[in-house]
């Protein structure tokens, strides 16, 4: 069992202890101790979970970046997932069961005989299919949301910048899980590779950049809530889109062609490749003359590189090596 934080002294006094922005409660045992800290804006007391459930690769390598493997039950990964066998924690997610290639829902959960569920919010956690924080709390079963995806939570929303959510996420998370040093370290090893990035960065005007998820009647992009955003800033280019505050939501295509974007960046998915994608953009009469299509400025975002996990910082230094090999852009 992972070593929980309290002191052993005041843990058999029943004294409340604070430490790094938690407070931790010392019961009769280590398994009584429960560790309070921010689920978006709503402050949640949680025990030492034993049983976890992650929706998609985001949540599973938060917890296998800090060390967390023997915590987790099990993963849901869904079809646009890359296959975990391509994951830098490869090892890892065959330590752990599959338990489903679909949707989050609170049956799996249950079923699974879940202790605790980290997902975003309708990123997994959806009122529509009945898998809601609140809902889980009544079932006695706790939950974590990205950071990320609070800005729009019912009730307690709090709007973090997506790389500021990760190092947020993986702190609260090694609260609870009492591995605070080990948070810590890989916090501070991603702040480091994304701060060389940024100084890698060239002077001069940066490209603009237009992020195509998928869509074809109208495209489905990246606002400023969602990492491909700040990956961009961070890489040296600009979002065309940057002043939508949204996480992902769909355009018109006017707009794509009004922006005239310098390069593309395109998803790839498991079930939605990227070249299938850049061959529409390159028929298609609407986009086929945008400068990015002309020059054949494509650049290739791993679907798990573009959501809340540390594989974003991995999108950021690869974006920053692909603007690095183009011409300047024009002022």
């Amino acid at each position: 069992m992972t070593p929980r934080r309290a002191a052993t002294a005041l843990a058999a006094s029943g004294l409340l202890l604070t430490a790094c922005g938690a407070d931790v409660e010392s019961g009769e045992g280590p398994d009584s101790e429960t560790t309070t800290v921010a689920r978006c804006g709503e402050e949640v007391e949680y025990r030492l979970p034993q049983r976890a459930v992650v929706y998609e690769a985001g949540s599973a390598d938060k917890m296998f970046a800090l060390g967390l493997t023997d915590h987790v039950r099990g993963y849901v990964m869904p079809p646009a997932n890359p296959p975990v066998e391509e994951s830098p924690w490869a090892a890892e997610y065959a330590e752990v069961d599959m338990l489903s290639d679909d949707l989050l829902n609170r049956e799996l959960v249950v079923d699974a005989e879940a202790d605790f569920v980290v997902a975003g919010w309708r990123s997994g956690f959806s009122e529509e299919r009945g898998i809601t924080p609140e809902i889980l709390d009544g079932l006695g079963i706790q939950s974590f949301m990205h950071s990320e995806t609070c800005y729009n939570y019912p009730g307690h929303p709090v709007e973090f910048d997506p790389f500021e959510g990760l190092y947020r996420d993986l702190e609260l998370l090694g609260e609870i899980f009492g591995v605070e040093d080990r948070a810590t370290e890989v916090v501070a090893g991603l702040r480091e590779r994304v701060a060389a990035v940024e100084e890698s960065v060239p002077e001069g005007p940066r490209p603009r950049v237009f992020v195509y998820d998928s869509g074809t009647d109208q495209p489905f992009t990246s606002g400023n809530q969602a990492p491909p955003d700040e990956i961009i800033s961070i890489a040296g280019g600009e979002n065309v889109f940057s002043d939508l505050t949204e996480r992902w939501t769909s355009v018109g295509w006017e707009a794509v062609v009004r922006a005239e974007p310098d390069v593309i960046v395109v998803l790839e998915y498991q079930d939605r490749p990227a070249e299938e994608k850049i061959e529409f953009l390159r028929t298609s009469p609407v986009t086929r003359d945008l400068p990015a299509v002309r020059a054949g400025n494509f650049h290739i975002l791993d679907y798990n590189e573009a959501i809340s996990g540390p594989r974003i910082v991995d999108g950021a230094e690869g974006l920053a090596e692909y603007l690095r090999t183009l011409p300047p852009a024009s002022s």
